[in-house]
């Protein structure tokens, strides 16, 4: 029997993290070969699947929410006792994103050819996450798919609300600046030359403020190519250092400090931490895996860089709760609270208790950051604007003034 070379990440018996690749005739297979040598798969995936990659990635971005309805409505129809391959062929028509919908079809295929529901999703990491992949996998062997499913809806749909409080934080101070930049910009490249005209027909020495906004506007007329390119520039550089590791750790360090939102920042990535971790050992995946899993899925590098710290020194033996005291970067309640569950052996409660709290904190966090950003953006633009206006209105007054004198 023909086999296929596939690369894996797993965690031995010693929860120590091993990457390599093993020949086996399926995904399946490759996934039962790891675990008879001991090993916890990860990730098992083909080294060469650019074009199954193509192939689903047109359609769009799968977001928290698209998974978080796909397994609730994947739960509802296993309760109702159809089964897994007919299952997938009602998901595969009702998938509202095109991206999952492909997937899920494809996923039906590899399962009819004998792969397991974990294995065949494990096959398209950019649709599935490690975290879903490895919960199917867990719900396969203890016969409990539905429980699984109905675990990682909430899990998702917890998830989307989170990112939607925060980006709703984000977006809106983001929609006001643009709108300041583009009145700013409008004042000074139409509106003060219009009045230019007039000034220098008036004769006379115009105010020091006038002088400059004349000299600003004069300078972006005449130079826009100039500024604009040096703007993209920046922004090209910016966006290819946040692509490094340094810059990546450098702007989470930004994010988790930064006043008014650093707060939200380090409450979301609590939450985010807490919750996953408590699904993941609940459903009885080790410790170590289940850190290593986490790890992946945080989006700010300082935070996935001290999770990462975390797993390191759980695999020397040591509780989880030390090193993400020592790292700086968690709220000492969530520390403590790990550390309590750790004493009485109540982890993943504890956890999922820690994950509620933090779900509430994000969404107070997100109303204190909107209600502080609104008069700080109109002082914003008031410091602005009304130092233009003067700049326009002051020699009109005095032009005004000249002409009834005379």
């Amino acid at each position: 029997m023909a086999t296929t070379a596939f690369n894996y990440t797993a965690i031995d018996a010693g929860g120590k993290q091993k990457k390599g690749t093993i020949e086996a005739a399926s995904l399946d297979a490759a996934r039962a070969n790891l675990k008879n040598q001991g090993l916890t798969p990860i990730t098992v995936e083909k080294p060469n699947a650019l074009n199954k990659e193509l192939s689903i990635n047109i359609g769009g971005k799968v977001k928290a929410k698209d998974l978080a309805v796909f397994c609730k409505q994947f739960q509802s129809i296993l309760h109702a006792g159809v089964t897994v391959i007919q299952a997938l062929g009602m998901l595969g028509e009702q998938c509202e994103n095109k991206k999952l919908q492909n997937a899920v079809q494809e996923v039906k295929v590899l399962v009819e050819k004998g792969d397991t529901l974990a294995g065949a999703m494990s096959t398209m990491p950019d649709v599935f996450p490690s975290i879903l992949v490895n919960m199917v996998e867990a719900g396969e062997a203890s016969g409990s798919l539905e429980t699984t499913f109905e675990r990682m809806s909430v899990s998702f749909d917890k998830d989307a609300k989170i990112k939607g409080m925060v980006m709703q934080a984000m977006i809106y101070p983001c929609v006001l600046l643009l709108v300041i930049v583009g009145v700013v910009i409008i004042m000074l490249v139409k509106v003060v030359p219009s009045f230019q005209e007039t000034f220098d027909s008036a004769g006379g020495k115009l105010p020091g403020i006038t002088l400059a906004v004349v000299a600003i506007s004069n300078f972006l007329i005449a130079k826009w190519p100039f500024f604009l390119g040096g703007v993209i520039a920046v922004v090209v550089a910016i966006r290819m250092f946040m692509k490094t590791d340094q810059g990546a750790v450098f702007f989470g360090t930004i994010a988790m400090k930064a006043p008014i939102f650093g707060n939200l920042t380090i409450k979301s990535a609590s939450a985010r931490l807490t919750r996953t971790l408590s699904t993941l050992m609940a459903s009885g995946i080790p410790m170590v895996a289940a850190i290593e899993i986490v790890a992946k899925l945080m989006s700010n590098r300082l935070v996935q860089v001290a999770v990462e710290d975390a797993k390191n020194e759980v695999e020397r033996g040591v509780a989880l709760s030390q090193p993400l005291e020592d790292s700086g970067v968690f709220p000492p309640l969530l520390c403590h609270m790990t550390r309590i569950g750790e004493e009485t052996g109540n982890m993943e409660e504890m956890l999922e208790k820690v994950a509620d709290y933090y779900d509430e904190e994000v969404e107070a966090a997100t109303q204190a950051v909107t209600a502080i950003m609104e008069p700080l953006i109109i002082i914003l633009m008031a410091a602005i604007v009304v130092p233009i206006m003067l700049a326009i209105m002051a020699p009109m007054m005095s032009i005004y003034s000249m002409a009834e004198n005379s």
